[in-house]
């Protein structure tokens, strides 16, 4: 009688990834996964390429390099105003996503509860659920995605351990303001609970939006994990290099569980990053969000143009749209309409919501080159062509 596991048989693959392959498929324009197609700086890759010939090919120690986790402690210091030890207080994790794992198997317990703000990054969700962590979803209400506190509050049970906080959001781009951390840091305290961190879209700032990390209030650092990465920051997202910081006393068993899922991050990937920390200077940064508000206010304006209603992010680089025009039932169903019909791939919005809630909602990844952009806004347009022909 073999079988898979039952956390197996309760398990799907994201919707993210079914889009990606039907995009595939198709031969359409993916805007669906997150893969960030915009190029990596050449001092980045250069670095990683001069790694591997240098033959820097082995495994690190388990929480990496020790240049990179200076630099590191240096950047969290300058940018994110946290403080802490390059030596036992930073862990090189592959990727943000298995940084979270690591840290989820460490400090979380079977039954536990974790509050997560809807909408939410369905890996979050997921991951929690494999190892029979229960995820409390707390709404965001758009277009703004205000903090309702009471409802936090509603939310917390004696068997609550921990919130998930993600600034930048995705899906959302939301970014939680210093009021609103102030308010979940203090009922943080209050019930004992972790704060985990998801912080990996953290320069991607727009209309004069601040980014402030938990850690970095008033009685925050013992609780908090930071968890951010390099994947959307420097375009690398296949190197899965991401990072962790918190308290020492959490890192040991946080790198225990890292070190048996992935041993260590690569080695080239970490040299290669560490040059773009030591070499790219506040220009690159001020960057990233000058070029990035260009690219959401041009796929906005798509949108509107198409008659979708899109909810305008304040960060990150996704949007939400507003698709109950286009036929079909169910958000998956708008979103393989969309794809057969222009050539361009979304994800299915109830992929970020519990009891069947956003299936009037797709979200699209506007990370793309210009050129590639360019032709989904133009693809979109058939939509309104659609339109006008069945008037």
């Amino acid at each position: 009688m073999l079988k898979v596991s039952a956390i197996a048989s309760e398990i799907a693959q994201s919707e993210i990834r079914v889009m990606s392959v039907e995009c595939e498929r198709l031969r359409g324009i993916n805007l669906a996964q997150g893969v960030c197609d915009t190029p990596a700086p050449e001092v980045v890759r250069q670095a990683a390429k001069d790694a591997i010939d240098q033959g820097l090919n082995t495994y690190t120690r388990l929480d990496g390099i020790a240049p990179l986790r200076q630099a590191i402690a240096r950047k969290l210091a300058e940018y994110n105003h946290i403080n802490v030890s390059p030596e036992n207080e930073v862990l090189v994790a592959s990727g943000a996503t298995g940084a979270f794992y690591a840290a989820s198997m460490a400090l979380l317990n079977p039954g536990d509860e974790v509050i997560v703000f809807e909408p939410y990054y369905g890996y979050h969700v997921h991951t929690l659920a494999t190892m029979n962590i229960v995820a409390k979803p707390v709404s965001l209400a758009a277009p703004d995605f205000h903090l309702d506190l009471d409802a936090v509050k509603h939310a917390i049970t004696p068997r609550t351990r921990a919130m998930i906080i993600n600034t930048p959001g995705n899906p959302s781009g939301k970014i939680f303001s210093r009021k609103e951390l102030e308010q979940l840091c203090e009922l943080a305290m209050r019930h004992d609970l972790f704060i985990f961190t998801d912080e990996i879209y953290e320069y991607f700032l727009y209309d004069g939006n601040e980014h402030i990390s938990p850690a970095s209030l008033p009685g925050m650092a013992e609780r908090t994990i930071t968890i951010s990465g390099f994947s959307k920051t420097f375009s690398v997202t296949g190197w899965r290099l991401g990072y962790l910081a918190c308290a020492a006393r959490w890192m040991q068993p946080i790198g225990y569980f890292h070190d048996m899922l992935y041993v260590c991050a690569p080695q080239p990937f970490q040299h290669g990053v560490l040059a773009g920390l030591n070499k790219l200077g506040p220009d690159f940064y001020r960057g990233l969000s000058e070029e990035y508000v260009v690219k959401r206010d041009r796929f906005c304006n798509a949108l509107r143009e198409s008659g979708l209603t899109p909810v305008v992010p304040a960060g990150a680089y996704y949007v939400l749209a507003d698709v109950s025009s286009l036929p079909g039932k169910t958000a998956k169903a708008k979103a393989m309409y969309l794809l057969e019909n222009t050539g361009v791939a979304a994800v299915a919005g109830s992929a970020f919501f519990h009891d069947g809630a956003g299936d009037h909602l797709l979200r699209f990844c506007y990370a793309k080159t210009d050129a590639d952009l360019d032709a989904a806004c133009e693809r979109l347009l058939r939509l309104r062509t659609a339109a006008g022909a069945n008037a």
